[in-house]
């Protein structure tokens, strides 16, 4: 079956359908992964975009259940120079192409990927529109001026959970079994009980979970509206704020909770959209980048050390720095453009970065993160 991608300002690719029929509307963004496609496609934080694959091909090791990050795909569409026929992986239940047809996602295969990526770093992102079957490439174009822009756009309710829940569950739930082998850590304690944390979901990924789990913390997760009285009343020992899509600007009831999670001095760590609310919270403020940063080969540096990092990265806006009080202390930066990618509160116990430490399938050098907030927890034990 045909398929067509078109551009607001014009562009149009002609390729041909690799997932659902039907209209996909979005905004049109790529990443530089050349694996994870099944992580990307299953990332909250792309709720309302059209993701682009700049690796040639995608879809070679099929897709498994244990590497999605939420319920299922949460792209609005997908773009592919091709998408591989077979699933060449002992763990695949199937292959992509069946994947993104058994879930609804409408894609787009046979186009060049990096000649579209050249007119996004070049024009920056915009909006866009895949469209399957016999259409008219000048009326999607059309179509596609008049899609919703990120910009002002909360998506976080769209991608958050309705009630509060556990991980790991109880009685061996959804988060029972799922840390990744060799991941394992010794539980750390606190008057004889693992660590409490209480986490907004503004789009979480599972992996954050399986990582706070691994490293003997019990989560409960609340929905992005909960508020911060809900979070405390439970005692934790600290406050997690997810990563999420959309105008972190447009969150002001996030912001205002954080605020007051802040006030209680209450171990906090922000990672992605949690940065930016965080961020907010302490008195700064956020832009939209031209591009975004999406992929997994990002360096940033630790600024104290000088140390580099290769992240995984998945945002489309930033943090002023100008913006930030003189108690907000900026403790990464992005080598690429100088953005800032972390930040630590110099009077209470709160740091947030940009980037993925919980990156998965990687890269894992800012893992330590995770051990960063547990040692704060623990300092702060009676």
């Amino acid at each position: 079956m045909i398929a067509v991608l078109a551009l607001e300002n014009g562009t149009w690719y002609r390729g041909t359908a690799a997932g659902a029929p039907g209209v996909a509307r979005g905004e049109v963004v790529f990443n530089t992964s050349m694996t994870g496609y099944q992580e990307v496609l299953t990332d909250p934080s792309y709720a309302g975009q059209i993701v682009t694959m700049t690796a040639p091909q995608i879809g070679n090791y099929g897709v498994a259940a244990e590497d999605i990050e939420s319920r299922g795909p949460q792209v609005a569409g997908f773009v592919m120079r091709d998408v591989s026929p077979i699933a060449s992986n002992w763990r695949a239940e199937g292959t992509l192409r069946d994947y993104l047809t058994d879930h609804g996602v409408v894609a787009i295969t046979g186009i060049d990927t990096r000649a579209l990526t050249r007119v996004l770093r070049t024009a920056g992102v915009m909006r866009g529109i895949i469209g399957t079957g016999h259409v008219d490439p000048d009326e999607l174009v059309a179509d596609a001026a008049r899609v919703t822009p990120m910009a002002g756009l909360d998506l976080v309710r769209t991608v958050s959970c309705a009630e509060p829940f556990d991980w790991p569950g109880a009685t061996g739930g959804a988060g029972a079994g799922l840390e990744p082998e060799g991941f394992r850590l010794t539980p750390q304690r606190r008057a004889g009980r693992p660590l409490r944390i209480a986490a907004y979901d503004f789009g979480l990924k599972r992996n954050i979970l399986r990582r706070l789990a691994a490293h003997g913390c019990q989560v409960r997760v609340f929905p992005a509206t909960a508020p911060a009285d809900d979070l405390l009343a439970i005692e934790p020992d600290g406050v997690f704020l997810s990563n999420g899509p959309g105008d972190p600007a447009a969150l002001p009831y996030a912001v205002a909770a954080v605020r007051t999670v802040l006030e209680a001095d209450v171990p906090v760590f922000g990672i992605c959209l949690g940065h930016q609310v965080l961020a907010q919270a302490m008195g700064g403020t956020t832009y939209k980048l031209k591009f975004g940063h999406r992929g997994a080969n990002h360096p940033v540096k630790q600024v104290s050390t000088g140390q580099v990092e290769i992240t995984s990265q998945n945002h489309g806006f930033a943090v002023d720095p100008g913006s930030l009080p003189d108690d907000v202390e900026v403790t990464h930066l992005n080598l690429y453009d100088g953005t800032v990618e972390g930040l630590r509160h110099t009077s209470h116990p709160a740091f947030c970065v940009q980037y993925h430490p919980e990156a998965s399938p990687g890269p894992h050098d800012a893992d330590y993160l995770f051990s960063l907030f547990v040692e704060e927890m623990e300092r702060r034990a009676v």
